[in-house]
């Protein structure tokens, strides 16, 4: 019995031991702080605010912009679409707020729809401002 409670102090000066380390960088705990970015602030620029987004943006339900239409797209190469159905996307695209512009693309994104090439310039430029 003598042993054991001998082996619980031991162990638990250890811990002590360690945990007093550990805990320290150059004399400072750790601290951890929350991100200040907010996703309807990304606007293209930083990489890290749109790689958190996307991740983000990946556990939630996908958003739909009244385009379920596009479905029909998903898995196609970006530039093997027809004059028909880059009209389909320019539709949406251009009845949209610009605002929403880049939540859409994030949609489409997720959904693995590839917007076609002929729209891409003006897919950054609505994006961008």
């Amino acid at each position: 019995m003598l042993y054991l409670v001998i082996a619980i102090i031991v162990l638990g000066l250890v811990t002590a031991i360690i945990g007093l380390f550990s805990s320290k960088k150059n004399g400072e705990p750790d601290v951890v702080h929350a991100s200040t970015s907010d996703c309807a602030t990304c606007n293209g620029t930083d990489a890290k605010c749109e790689q958190e987004c996307m991740m983000e943006a990946s556990v939630k339900e996908i958003e739909y912009y009244d385009d379920e239409e596009l479905d029909a797209f998903i898995g196609r190469p970006s530039d093997s679409y027809t004059e028909e159905e880059v009209e389909k996307f320019s539709e949406v695209l251009y009845t949209m707020k610009q605002e929403d512009v880049a939540g859409w693309n994030r949609s489409l994104l997720l959904r693995g729809i590839n917007i076609p090439d002929q729209l891409k310039d003006e897919l950054v430029m609505l994006i961008n401002g």
